[in-house]
C-alpha cells in the first residue's frame, strides 16, 4: 500500500496547478515516460508518453495495437483547488499598509484563509528569446516563505462574531497585507521579478496565487489522519499517478488486450472546466484520437475504441462530520479510513450509473479494497466533478469515486491515512482490467 508520507511530499511540492504538473512530470520522466509535442506528428510506436499544457497533463501507457483494436481505461482528476488569486494590478492598500488585490478562485471557505502565513506560487510569462519555437515563455514561480497575511478583526471590535457568525465581503475583507508604507503601482510584481532575478518590465502576464505555508502532517494518536492543503484534489492526482506508474500496468497491458492506460489531470474544475485545459475542452478527446490514429486505426475504429472504454472521475468525497450529523444522508454515512467512496446523484451531478459503478466494484473486489457509497441529502444541493462533463464529451461510461475528507474547500483539509493507499490499489486494478462488459451480471 502506498505511503501517506509520499502523498504529503507530493502536496508540499505542488502549491499551484502548474506545480502539480511539474511534480507529476518529474515522476513520469524518472519512470521512463517521454514528452509528446502536440504540434508535431504523434508517436506511432508503443511506449510511455505524456502531454503537458499549463495546469493540465495527460499521460498514457500504450501497448502494441491488436487486431481487435484499442480500448481506453482512463482515470481523470483535477489539479486546481480553491484559493486566492492575484489581480492583474495587485497593489492596493491604505492607512499605512501595503495590501494586495485578490479574487476568490472557486468555492473557497473564505474564513479558512484568515490569520495564515501565505506563500505565493503560479507562473509568469516572458517574451521568448529569438529563435525559440514560441513567442512566449512560461516560468514557474514559487516563493515558499511568508509573504502575506489576512488579519481577522479583533473580537473587541466585533463582539457578536461568535453568536452571529463571521460575515466577510471578498472585496473589502480578503486583501492580504504584505508590508507597511504607501502602495505604489508595480511594487509587488517588482518583488516577484526580483525573486526570479528578472527585470519587472520583462513580465508580460501572470497567473499567481497564494498558498498556506503550514506543511502537510500526519496527526492523531496513531497518525491515522492526514492534514494538508489541497487534498481536494491533489490526493486524486497523486493516486492516479501512482496507479499508472505501478509495474502491474506495463505487465497487464502488454499481453495482447490492447488496453491503453490513461490518466488525465485537468485544470479549472473548481470553476466549471470551461477552458482550454479543462475537462470540457477537446484536449483529452484529441489525445485519445491521435493515439488511436497513430496506431493505424481509422476514425471509425477510434469510435469503436471509445465504445469499449471507461473512465474513473477521481475526486474527493464528503465524510460524515461529527459536529453536523444533520447535514448528511442518514443511510449513507461515510467514515474516514473505511475505503474509497462511490458517489451517486440522480440528477447527474455525478456520472456514476449502474454499469460504471459495477465496473469499479469489480476492480475493487478483485484486490480486496472496501468501498462506501455516498449520496447527498435530498434537501441539500449536490456538488459536481469532471465526471459528467467527461461522460458527455467522450460518450463513455464514467464512475465518480474519491477519498472521504472533512473541511473540503478550506485552506487545509483532513482525510484518513489508509484511504489514499486503498484508492491507489483500486485504481491500479481498474487501469489494468479487461475492457468492461456492458451488461455485468447481477450480484
Amino acid at each position: 500500500m502506498s505511503d501517506p508520507a509520499d502523498l504529503c511530499r507530493f502536496i508540499a511540492a505542488s502549491p499551484s496547478p502548474y506545480h502539480v504538473v511539474k511534480t507529476a512530470t518529474d515522476r513520469l520522466i524518472a519512470a521512463g515516460y517521454q514528452a509528446v509535442d502536440p504540434t508535431t506528428p504523434w508517436p506511432s510506436t508503443p511506449g510511455r508518453w505524456y502531454v503537458a499544457n499549463g495546469g493540465s497533463l495527460v499521460a498514457w501507457h500504450q501497448p502494441p495495437a491488436t487486431p481487435d483494436g484499442l480500448s481506453f481505461r482512463i482515470v481523470g482528476a483535477h489539479t486546481d483547488s480553491p484559493n486566492l488569486r492575484l489581480k492583474p494590478k495587485p497593489d492596493t492598500g491604505g492607512y499605512g499598509y501595503r495590501q494586495l488585490g485578490v479574487e476568490v478562485y472557486g468555492g473557497a471557505l473564505w474564513n479558512s484563509w484568515l490569520d495564515r502565513d501565505l506563500g505565493l506560487s503560479g507562473r509568469i510569462t516572458l517574451a521568448a528569446p529569438p529563435g525559440a519555437p514560441h513567442s512566449v515563455e512560461s516560468r514557474l514561480v514559487l516563493i515558499d516563505r511568508p509573504v502575506a497575511r489576512i488579519p481577522q478583526l479583533a473580537i473587541h471590535l466585533d463582539r457578536g462574531v461568535n453568536e452571529s457568525g463571521l460575515k466577510l465581503n471578498p472585496q473589502l475583507h480578503l486583501s492580504p497585507l504584505w508590508g507597511l508604507g504607501t502602495p505604489k503601482s508595480g511594487d509587488f510584481l517588482g518583488f516577484v521579478a526580483a525573486s526570479l532575478d528578472l527585470d519587472p518590465s520583462s513580465i508580460l502576464g501572470h497567473d499567481l496565487m497564494f498558498h498556506d505555508l503550514t506543511p502537510p502532517a500526519l496527526l492523531g494518536e496513531s497518525q491515522e489522519l492526514l492534514s494538508a492543503p489541497r487534498i481536494d484534489n491533489q490526493l486524486s492526482c497523486w493516486a492516479a499517478l501512482e496507479a499508472l506508474l505501478d509495474p502491474l500496468i506495463g505487465a497487464e497491458t502488454d499481453n495482447g488486450r490492447g488496453i491503453v492506460a490513461v490518466i488525465a489531470l485537468f485544470d479549472h474544475e473548481e470553476v466549471g472546466s470551461e477552458s482550454a485545459t479543462g475537462a470540457a475542452s477537446a484536449h483529452l478527446a484529441t489525445v485519445l484520437e491521435r493515439i488511436s490514429l497513430s496506431a493505424g486505426a481509422t476514425r471509425d475504429a477510434f469510435h469503436a475504441s471509445l465504445a469499449r472504454s471507461v473512465c474513473v472521475s477521481a475526486d474527493g468525497a464528503h465524510a460524515q462530520h461529527p459536529n453536523y450529523p444533520e447535514r448528511h444522508e442518514p443511510e449513507h454515512r461515510i467514515v474516514l479510513n473505511q475505503g474509497p467512496v462511490l458517489k451517486h446523484n440522480a440528477n447527474a451531478r455525478y456520472a456514476t450509473d449502474a454499469v460504471s459503478s459495477a465496473e469499479f466494484r469489480l476492480a475493487a473486489e478483485a484486490c480486496g479494497v472496501p468501498l462506501q457509497s455516498f449520496v447527498v441529502r435530498s434537501d441539500i444541493a449536490c456538488g459536481s466533478t469532471i465526471g459528467p462533463v467527461t461522460a458527455a464529451r467522450l460518450g463513455i461510461p464514467v464512475v465518480d469515486v474519491g477519498v472521504a475528507q472533512l473541511s473540503m474547500h478550506a485552506s487545509r483539509e483532513l482525510c484518513g491515512t489508509k484511504d489514499p493507499g486503498w484508492f491507489v490499489t483500486a485504481l491500479t486494478a481498474f487501469l489494468s482490467a479487461a475492457p468492461p462488459n456492458p451488461t455485468p451480471k447481477l450480484r
